[in-house]
């Protein structure tokens, strides 16, 4: 999995990146924060972020404000990581759409557990995505008429699967998409509703 680092000390930037390196992960390091958000609004950006909370031209709290706004089917993990360590930071990160909060300087085998905590919620909206998708093609696929269907050479009914002769308007209504609304066509128009000659009496 590819994680995207924010960071704008050079030292602490360096450090994760060797660490997640070590750990397997692929790394894309930015060190200013409106470098991140171009990443992450992109559709296919990394799906974890680490993000300094401080940071040149846009914080790593006000890119988490940013993407929660923008809606996006599949938002990436974000962890905010800060030396402010106070109660009520905490609770404003995590407000702000942070899902998770790492204190600094880090401990590394916490921010490991973390990380595999956000992969494990990455992976199961991925896995919960594709069954959605999968869902709605099989329903796409049940309400779409397909294969050979026995109808009436004579009154034109519609064998169902239950071997009970049904109309055909109400066997398509029934198996797709698809309504009818009646009228009459120009020719049983006038086969079966003549408009009366002249000398005949109306």
């Amino acid at each position: 999995m590819e994680i995207l680092i924010a960071e704008d000390d050079a030292t602490s930037r360096k450090v994760l990146e060797s660490a997640l390196r070590q750990w397997g992960y692929g790394v894309v390091s930015l060190s200013r924060g409106d470098e991140a958000l171009a990443a992450l609004l992109r559709p296919e950006c990394p799906p974890l972020a680490i993000l300094d909370w401080m940071m040149p031209e846009i914080s790593g709290i006000d890119i988490c404000r940013r993407l929660r706004a923008t809606e996006k089917p599949n938002p990436p993990y974000l962890i905010l990581l800060t030396a402010l360590g106070s109660r009520d930071a905490v609770v404003e990160g995590l407000q702000s759409g942070a899902d998770d909060y790492v204190a600094k300087p880090f401990d590394a085998e916490e921010l490991r557990a973390r990380i595999r905590v956000g992969q494990r919620v990455v992976e199961l909206r991925d896995r919960l995505a594709r069954q959605v998708q999968e869902l709605e093609a099989a329903l796409a696929h049940v309400s779409t008429l397909q294969g050979i269907l026995p109808i009436c050479a004579h009154c034109h009914s519609i064998r169902d699967d239950k071997e009970a002769w049904r109309r055909m308007e109400e066997y398509i209504e029934a198996n797709s998409c698809a309504q009818f609304s009646h009228s009459i066509c120009p020719g049983c128009l006038e086969k079966y509703y003549p408009a009366p000659k002249e000398d005949e009496p109306r």
